[in-house]
């Protein structure tokens, strides 16, 4: 038997449940349908089968389980820190205990391929740790003297929160929103993008046998149109994290300004890496071929724009076509699959109109821009050279295994090009020059910045973009600052002069 063939047999078992009792929601401990009764489909991007039905949650659902995180929220905000952690950590240590099934049915659902589902389900146990560490000292403050005070700070959970999350490594993505939450004391409602609701589920299973209380963390599954929407104007709901498209995250400030939500939104991103002559050519091409063609392009941090320089561009160009061509599209199961296929047939659609789109705009297909086999969602792995800044395909988030080649002459050519998008998210800078390095990083509108690296996270630092790629940061004490309401305690430390009015 082959792996591949051992894999789908392994999912199959994993599958079962599913078939037999759908994707329900979680609200108060409790598995439950959606009170209208309604469901949907969920069907896999490999050759759209249906996996299982799904509840169809709504309004009534989101308040019901926005009513059992606020009745949770005391006794979860006024447990130790340390129990907290011990909790937080008997969920890590079951995520690596069912990191398979995660993987196989986060392939699945989702299309992406097993060489990195693999690595993101065990992500999400460390996402989990990482957090669960920090959860004794999410509350401490700072003391802050001044001549007559002794000012103390403290920190406070905000109180029950929304975490709405995309269909893109969902799995990871949803760990690194809901671990700093719980380790900060907040109570949660999670909302899963309804193309890939299997692993949510599971991760709602996972907390709850590892001894999480009822009710603080609650899943209903649904449309944005529908439970989104209950969930962000919900007045129980203090806070929304958000992950998702730019214009969303709009639509989520809007439904949310009436109660006063925080927000938190990680959005879109057309990322520029900007390679320069004097830079080692054979480590550029390989991360700008891995931060644009792995997760099947569909990822926020993706290298989507290539800035090369024109003394190299026909070498550089020539290498990135050789390897394009030789990426593997396959079967997500397969462990020697390198891009699968994409989310649903909507988004699959969005893909490959690019591709009339960049003909059109006058570019080059320098590699790709075909559908792969008749079933499924697959797409070759595509290249356009020739390309301005200006086009469509250079200023829009395409989200899938595509990428824009621009050429540039000067630093001055290269940094105005990288800044005239929308966006803000990631930059990747490629130079050996440290001079050039430290100014071009300073003026470049990006969230976050590597120089002759592809995109390494390193959990206790910031993430997150400028513009219209988000507002706000995860990471660190970053996810605590915004889990968290600051209190200034302010005690005198002597008999200061009171200002006295109406004294006689």
């Amino acid at each position: 038997m082959s792996d591949l063939q051992d894999n789908i047999q392994k999912l199959d078992g994993y599958l079962a449940r599913f078939k037999n009792t759908g994707v329900l929601n979680q609200i108060g401990g409790e598995a439950l349908p959606a009170q209208s009764g309604e469901a949907f489909e969920t069907r896999s991007p490999v050759d759209e089968s249906l996996i299982c039905s799904v509840a169809k949650g709504g309004a009534a659902d989101i308040d019901a389980a926005a009513r059992a995180a606020k009745a949770a929220f005391p006794a979860w905000r006024d447990m130790a820190g340390a129990e907290r952690k011990k909790i937080l950590h008997r969920i890590a240590d079951a995520i690596v205990e069912r990191a398979e099934e995660i993987a196989l049915c986060e392939c699945w659902d989702t299309g992406q391929a097993l060489r990195f589902m693999s690595k993101a389900a065990l992500r999400g146990a460390e996402n989990f740790r990482f957090f669960a560490d920090r959860a004794p000292a999410a509350r401490d403050g700072q003391s802050l003297p001044s001549p007559t005070l002794m000012n103390v700070t403290s920190r406070m959970p905000i109180g029950p929160v929304g975490v709405i999350t995309p269909w893109n490594t969902p799995f990871m993505l949803s760990t690194w929103k809901i671990a700093p939450a719980l380790a900060a004391g907040c109570t949660v409602v999670h909302k899963p993008a309804e193309f890939s609701p299997l692993t949510a589920r599971i991760l709602m299973e996972i907390a709850e046998e590892a001894g999480l209380p009822k009710g603080v963390w609650n899943l209903v599954n649904g449309f944005g149109e529908d439970a989104g929407k209950a969930l962000t104007e919900h007045p129980d709901i203090k806070a929304i994290a958000f992950v998702g498209e730019s214009r969303t995250g709009s639509m989520i400030m809007k439904q949310g300004a009436d109660t006063l939500k925080r927000v938190h939104f990680e959005l879109g991103g057309k990322n520029p890496v900007i390679v320069f002559d004097d830079a080692d050519l054979d480590r550029a091409l390989d991360a700008a071929i891995f931060m644009i063609y792995s997760l099947n392009g569909e990822r926020c941090t993706s290298s989507s724009r290539l800035l090369v320089q024109e003394t190299i561009a026909d070498e550089f160009e020539a290498g990135l076509i050789e390897r394009v061509n030789a990426i593997r599209v396959g079967h997500p199961l397969d462990p020697l699959t390198e891009v699968g296929p994409l989310i649903h047939r909507t988004h699959f659609d969005k893909v490959t109109g690019y591709f009339d789109i960049a003909r059109q705009n006058g570019a080059t297909i320098a590699a790709g821009g075909l559908r792969v086999g008749d079933t499924g969602y697959f797409v070759r792995p595509t290249l356009f050279t020739g390309a301005t800044n200006t086009m469509a395909i250079a200023q829009e988030e395409i989200f899938g295994p595509v990428l824009t080649c621009i050429r540039f002459n000067t630093e001055d050519d290269a940094l105005r090009i990288a800044n005239d998008v929308p966006y803000g998210l990631t930059g990747y800078v490629w130079t050996n020059d440290l001079t050039r390095a430290l100014r071009f990083t300073d003026s470049l509108e990006a969230g976050m910045i590597w120089v002759n690296s592809e995109n390494v996270r390193h959990l206790p630092t910031p993430f997150g973009g400028v513009k219209a790629s988000g507002i706000g940061r995860d990471g660190g004490d970053w996810s605590f600052e915004f889990y968290m309401e600051q209190k200034n305690i302010a005690f005198a430390t002597g008999n200061h002069k009171i200002p006295k009015l109406g004294a006689l």
